[in-house]
């Protein structure tokens, strides 16, 4: 498998956890409309769970911008 150097990979990545989190959003929303009631520590959970993976690839991205690295 080969590097790839321009950053489409993390940009995927993000792009994919800004769309899942939408569709999780929308999906929790027609649950409530359904039932009444929010299932809160599964948002809390989700929401905690994509914050993270969002912050370790933006740390990522700044050690290797510190490195030297194009950061992309």
């Amino acid at each position: 498998m080969a590097a790839v150097s321009n950053g489409a990979f993390s940009k995927a990545l993000v792009t994919g956890i800004v769309v899942a989190n939408v569709a999780f959003a929308c999906a929790v929303l027609w649950v409530f409309l359904r039932t009444g009631s929010e299932p809160q520590v599964l948002v809390g959970a989700w929401f905690a769970f994509t914050t993270s993976e969002l912050v370790l690839l933006a740390g990522i991205k700044k050690k290797k911008i510190e490195k030297g690295g194009d950061g992309l």
